[in-house]
């Protein structure tokens, strides 16, 4: 139980810490609505045209690239902790990893996926 405690402790205070931020901004903060306080906050910018106004292809295939090749890094992290494990093998398991990597990387930018001004 000794090792829950602080847990518990810290979850209170938390959560205390978050109640009391709203409680007290609610009462002491300044309470003038005008209509562009009031207006949706988009970027910096005002919200024009219509929010299901159909985006290029070349948007969303950039955006699965990025995932793709970002969630592959994510894996050098635990091959990171256990190098010293892995020794010579587990150093030509990342070689082998990011000749992988490269090589679709090197399609993908062939391809021409990566270049926005092509038609």
């Amino acid at each position: 139980m000794q090792g829950w405690l602080s847990i518990v402790i810290m979850t209170l205070l938390g959560l205390a810490f978050a109640l009391g931020s709203i409680i007290m901004a609610r009462f002491l903060g300044p309470r003038k609505p005008t209509p562009e306080k009031e207006a949706p906050y988009e970027c910096g910018m005002p919200p024009v045209g219509d929010a299901r106004e159909r985006q290029s292809v070349k948007f969303y295939l950039v955006a699965m690239i990025f995932l793709l090749f970002d969630i592959e890094v994510a894996f050098l992290y635990p091959w990171a902790m256990a190098i010293r494990d892995l020794r010579w093998m587990g150093f030509a398991q990342v070689l082998v990893f990011f000749v992988i990597l490269v090589a679709g990387y090197a399609y993908v930018w062939k391809k021409g996926a990566l270049d926005w001004n092509r038609p």
